[in-house]
């Protein structure tokens, strides 16, 4: 894609433009959102994405509108298991309902921003380095290999780490919540908690973009769908925590299912890297004969996984339910 700079800027400006108005609105008045609140405003991010989707597919072929829908629905699905991580760090650092709001604005902005630089870092390696792609791959392997392995239980073993205990030990800071990052008492400035838990929500995001950009690389080369796939799946992760909370807990399989999505992603990933070889030592450094991994099969496996994984989830659920009701009878 030959996408112009007033392009790229309009589309940094249009998410700078809307985050700026959610900071406002949330720290003017800090609330527990009402589930009306979250589910307009989610059914705004969704409907913005899908038209995004099909302008791109309009204007620019079907390919790249497949790999724009490929790569937002599995940086959405990776998204939602960020949230379990979100809650249980709200829990930790026991954050009063009303604040949560600015906690996760504050992350979701801290999130952009980490990956948009990993996004230009990884398409710069890309384009200089083909073999990135084997790197890519067996990460995404190794990390399905291990959200498989460890499940839920890395997630509720959650703790701060070093660097949030330092900045506990060691920053100057209130125990007085606030909406604000920092206020002053006495004539200091002191960090109020919402700080330490944006830290920690912000070290968190830097761990999930290692696994997220390298994934949504496999599925799309141009980093202007990756940022967008970003941008668009981002932008509704706060309203979503309100509005599925309670639903979270009942995707007991969702931790399976996206072992499956990685792995499959770092197969094509790896794949593809045999399909473009340059490694001397493989192949005489020659491209290697195997099959590749079209983009629409990929957005057809990202649907029936992500399917499969949420009705498998609440079925066991609904059964978990139903017999604990019984037996308490």
């Amino acid at each position: 894609m030959d996408v112009p700079t007033w392009a790229w800027l309009l589309t940094l400006a249009v998410a700078a433009a809307v985050l700026t108005f959610d900071v406002i609105m949330v720290a003017r008045r800090p609330h527990v959102p009402t589930t009306k609140e979250v589910s307009i405003t989610l059914g705004i991010y969704v409907a913005a994405a899908v038209i995004f989707g099909i302008v791109l597919w309009l204007t620019e072929g079907g390919d790249r509108g497949t790999e724009f829908f490929a790569g937002w629905l599995t940086e959405y699905s990776l998204s939602v298991d960020n949230l379990f991580i979100f809650i249980i760090i709200m829990a930790k650092f026991s954050v009063p309902q009303r604040f949560q709001q600015t906690a996760l604005l504050w992350g979701i902005i801290i999130a952009i921003v980490l990956r948009t630089i990993f996004i230009f870092v990884g398409a710069a390696a890309i384009n200089q380095f083909a073999w990135v792609f084997y790197i890519f791959g067996v990460f995404l392997i190794y990390t399905a290999i291990k959200l498989a392995t460890d499940g839920d239980d890395e997630e509720e073993d959650w703790e701060p780490n070093g660097v949030i205990k330092w900045f506990q030990r060691s920053v100057p800071s209130t125990t007085e919540w606030s909406s604000k990052l920092f206020t002053k008492e006495n004539g200091k400035r002191l960090a109020t908690p919402i700080f330490i838990v944006v830290l920690a929500l912000g070290m968190t995001d830097l761990l999930f973009a290692l696994d997220s950009i390298p994934a949504i690389y496999g599925l799309t080369k141009e980093p202007y769908i990756v940022l967008t796939a970003n941008l668009f799946a981002l932008m509704g992760l706060r309203q979503l925590y309100f509005l599925i909370g309670g639903l979270l807990k009942k995707l007991v399989y969702m931790s399976l299912g996206l072992s499956v999505l990685l792995a499959f992603i770092g197969v094509k990933l790896i794949l593809h890297a045999l399909h473009e070889n340059t490694l001397p030592f493989l192949n005489g450094g020659e491209p290697v004969a195997v099959p590749e991994i079209s983009t629409l099969f990929s957005l057809g496996a990202i649907v029936v996984i992500l399917g499969v994984t949420t009705i498998a989830s609440l079925w066991k659920s609904n059964k978990d339910a139903k017999a604990g009701s019984i037996s308490g009878s």
